[in-house]
């Protein structure tokens, strides 16, 4: 199994979530974020007062898959989630040794 984090902007989560389904993935974990990567924030403009923003609103998706679909989920996130503008995300993935669903007991590939 895989666990799959991806940092994305806030305006392609729901885009993400419908491709993610149709590639068959049954859930997902989405958390609303803030941070900041090579351009270290902006300038915004409010009633005439300039503001510094350090850290950009983001939502993170966590998502835990099998191994044989892992590289379309990465594959469908970076396609879907590409504006082609600075600020797009980032993706990780890593290994997952073993999951557990509480209710049932189920283990690994059934528990997700």
């Amino acid at each position: 199994m895989k666990m799959i984090m991806a940092i994305i902007q806030t305006h392609k989560l729901e885009d993400v979530r419908t491709a993610l389904h149709d590639v068959g993935v049954m859930g997902m974990t989405v958390t609303e974020s803030k941070g900041f990567g090579r351009t270290k924030g902006h300038t915004e403009i409010y009633r005439g007062a300039e503001y510094q923003i350090n850290y950009i609103p983001k939502f993170k998706i966590e998502v835990v898959c099998e191994e044989n679909i892992s590289e379309k989920v990465i594959e469908t996130i970076s396609e879907t989630a590409n504006t082609g503008k600075i600020g797009d995300g980032k993706i990780f993935m890593w290994d997952i040794d073993s999951a557990i669903r509480i209710r049932t007991g189920e283990k690994n590939e059934q528990a997700i």
